[in-house]
């Protein structure tokens, strides 16, 4: 299974000291038991990695810092990293979509949809998402 990561979960399993980080690094371990893992990424998520590094007190990173970070993760071996290309208009807009909040949301769950993956998230709102499940150990 393929699975794309939202920010959140990109920025977890990126950053050591992020609340989230060992609940997804177990994951990606656990999945990685049958095999590589396929993880991807997209523009909006890759973007927003970028962003949230840049703008969050607790990290400070520069853009290039933030960059290089990402692309680090992305050369590891332990994972098979996918970039899915972004070719959605808001005509692919989910119905269930009602909120400005959830539009990128709803854009990444199709985005993954139409490329045979699943939008991976620590975050219990988003219809047709998996929720990186928290181990014992979390």
């Amino acid at each position: 299974m393929k699975y794309l990561l939202d920010v959140n979960a990109l920025l977890a399993l990126a950053i050591w000291e992020h609340e989230f980080h060992a609940r997804v690094a177990r994951w990606v371990e656990r999945i990685g038991a049958r095999g590589v893992p396929e993880l991807a990424t997209c523009s909006i998520t890759e973007l927003g990695f970028v962003r949230v590094l840049g703008q969050a007190q607790q990290y400070g990173a520069s853009v290039a810092q933030a960059r290089e970070l990402l692309l680090e993760l992305k050369n590891s071996e332990r994972v098979r990293w996918i970039f899915i290309p972004d070719d959605h208009d808001i005509s692919h807009l989910p119905k269930w979509v009602r909120t400005p909040k959830q539009t990128t949301d709803g854009h990444l769950a199709g985005l993954a949809k139409a490329n045979e993956a699943v939008l991976a998230t620590l975050d219990r709102r988003i219809p047709g998402a998996f929720v990186i499940p928290a181990s014992r150990h979390s």
